[in-house]
């Protein structure tokens, strides 16, 4: 089975779909990610890349709200706030100052982490 993100014009996820592996291949079986982008494009319209449940391909698995970036070949996360900046080299979204140890949430407000306490 393989996994194809619908994409929207922005290239923001829109939904998710399994496929079975005879619609992703060609006349000798392999497996090949435009047959099955076209094939679901043909089924339900729109723009699709295939995407891996297992993170192995394309960074990571797309998720509804990601974006799929052309230029690095990869799914990255929606942005969860607007101080944090994403790592060119790990495609993972950072805050402004780095997390201590223990139990802490980001306050976006403070743009601080904010320690939780029982």
């Amino acid at each position: 089975m393989a996994h194809f993100a619908q994409l929207d014009e922005t290239n923001t996820v829109l939904n998710v779909i399994v496929v079975a592996d005879e619609d992703t291949a060609d006349a000798d079986g392999n497996e090949i990610d435009a047959i099955g982008e076209a094939f679901c494009a043909d089924l339900l319209g729109g723009t699709w890349r295939r995407t891996s449940y297992n993170n192995n391909y394309r960074v990571r698995f797309a998720m509804i709200g990601s974006t799929f970036d052309e230029a690095r070949d990869a799914f990255i996360d929606a942005q969860p706030f607007p101080s944090w900046v994403l790592n060119d080299d790990t495609t993972e979204w950072e805050a402004p100052v780095p997390r201590p140890d223990g139990y802490y949430v980001w306050g976006e407000d403070t743009t601080s982490w904010i320690e939780v306490t029982e």
